[in-house]
């Protein structure tokens, strides 16, 4: 369920890109807009975002498994609470201080022309809204997930995109790129709307409080400390990367952002819904002690991400051209565009399996009240990234290659050992993984993604005269029916279960 949400979430969220750009190209407008958010973005993502949801998730499910309702009450009140006074001041300060953030830390380049300077900071103070209701918006989700409600606030991001569309289609014809903006505030709006219904459902009683000196909030603030350190070095280490992109050929840093886009559309749909579903699972399970069962549970997820990553990775790797062709080559998106993006993707591509595993094997930790291990962990593989950064574009660039490969290529070595660092803490911790059946799923998914290749060699040597987007999404469809039923042939229990599902949904 969490994965159809967030596969139209995507779509939508794509439909949502392609209007823009047909809109407003790469315009001194967008620009400024794309500059402007970027604050309420960085505001929403160090105060509320993956911070929040991993300390409070954990926290509140314990009190859920407790059976302390009034706990939970109130411990959800007062960090509802804090979010709207710690956000608000911080919009505020950031709407007195805008000139001073535009020029000196955000986008300097733009003194040079007065009126796109004004603009990003007239649209930055418009879009400030937008990062207090996110972060409201973003405790609802938690509050929801636990308690085992995913398919709505899964669906929450697609009536953002909405939002965005509306302002698109109806306020841009008359308010230009205010328009869009206000669309950003309309969309956050519908993102907290659309779960309010079901949030009203779970009886909670709303408190005035801040619950400063309350044992639960103390602990997810506690919690939320590391994780800010490791969103903060995630942030940098991407920075870094973009700084290293800037000094190589012209469109290397927009290369390396659509090609990461593209990667993370599968990683989403694959590994976030299994990682959404699993979470409160995992803390339920934690807080009552029983490790066992959090172990089959971690064993079973892990499972089902290999035996959905390791096709996508190479489906990927193997249409990766017609894929961004399909996606993104139209208007300024150039011939030379498409050849930077795909050989960005390919290295990217490689490292899907790994991006997915981190994101369950993170989760799996926040659920036993641990953000230290896994920040820790990350720091590392982030410092590592920089090294391999520097090593692999200079190796790229002396084999005659396009460095931005290199990058890419870092940031997938980088992820495979946080994925093997945290796989091989938590079988410590769980005193296993269940790793034959790992394993046996593994070499399943290996024996039907070599006949998918098979089946794609034969699709592309067919239809190599036929336009890109048609070679695209053939493969998509025909290397997916010829992987699911290889899945079929040798019996893998996730398939069997979901045909049985898929059957009784049409039987009644």
């Amino acid at each position: 369920m969490v994965m159809i949400a967030l596969a139209l979430s995507m779509l939508i969220g794509l439909l949502r890109r392609v209007m823009v750009a047909n809109a407003f190209g790469t315009n001194l407008e967008i620009e400024a807009f794309a500059a402007a958010n970027r604050v309420s973005e960085t505001l929403f993502n160090l105060v509320a975002g993956g911070a929040l949801a991993s300390a409070f998730i954990p926290t509140y499910t314990t009190l859920l498994t407790r059976d302390d309702p009034d706990g939970a009450s109130k411990l959800a009140s007062a960090i509802g609470n804090l979010i709207l006074i710690i956000m608000s001041l911080l919009a505020l300060l950031a709407a007195i201080f805008a000139p001073q953030i535009v020029r000196y830390l955000l986008v300097p380049g733009f003194a040079s022309d007065p009126y796109k300077e004004q603009l990003t900071i007239n649209l930055l103070r418009l879009m400030l809204p937008s990062a207090i209701i996110f972060s409201l918006s973003g405790l609802v989700m938690g509050i929801l997930n636990s308690h085992q409600i995913f398919f709505v606030p899964a669906l929450a991001p697609s009536m953002y995109s909405l939002g965005m569309i509306f302002g698109l289609i109806v306020l841009v014809p008359s308010m230009g790129i205010y328009g869009l903006a206000w669309g950003v505030i309309i969309g956050a709006g519908f993102h907290l709307l659309i779960q309010i219904p079901w949030l009203l459902r779970l009886g909670l009683r709303y408190l005035r409080t801040l619950g400063l000196h309350f044992p639960p909030v103390i602990e997810v603030g506690r919690l939320m400390a590391p994780r800010l350190l490791g969103v903060a070095i995630v942030q940098l280490n991407f920075w870094i990367n973009v700084w290293l992109a800037s000094f190589m050929v012209e469109g290397s840093v927009n290369g390396l952002i659509y090609a990461f886009a593209l990667m993370l559309m599968p990683q989403s749909i694959i590994a976030q819904s299994i990682a959404i579903a699993a979470m409160p699972t995992f803390s339920a399970q934690f807080a009552r002690g029983k490790l066992n069962e959090m172990r089959n549970s971690l064993s079973k997820s892990l499972q089902g991400i290999l035996l959905l990553a390791i096709p996508a990775s190479i489906g990927l790797i193997v249409l990766r051209r017609e894929l961004v062709v399909l996606v993104y080559q139209r208007g300024e998106f150039t011939e030379f565009s498409t050849m930077l993006v795909s050989w960005a993707l390919l290295w990217y591509a490689a490292g899907l399996v790994g991006h997915s595993v981190v994101e369950i094997m993170s989760r799996s930790f926040y659920a036993m009240h641990d953000t230290k291990t896994p920040v820790f962990v990350g720091v590392i593989a982030m410092s590592l990234n920089v090294v391999f950064s520097l090593g692999f574009s200079s190796l790229f660039r002396k084999l005659g290659w396009l460095p931005l490969g290199g990058l890419a290529l870092a940031n997938t070595l980088a992820t495979a050992l946080e994925m093997i660092a945290l796989l091989w803490l938590m079988r410590g911790r769980l005193h296993g993984l269940g790793g034959r059946n790992i394993l046996r799923a593994s070499l399943q998914a290996a024996g039907g993604t070599l006949m998918m290749l098979l089946a794609l060699w034969v699709w592309i040597s067919f239809s190599s005269s036929q336009a890109d987007w048609l070679i695209a999404l053939g493969g998509i469809v025909i290397g997916g029916l010829v992987y699911a039923l290889m899945m079929l042939v040798v019996g893998v229990p996730e398939v069997r279960m979901l045909t049985r599902k898929a059957l009784g949904v049409i039987h009644h």
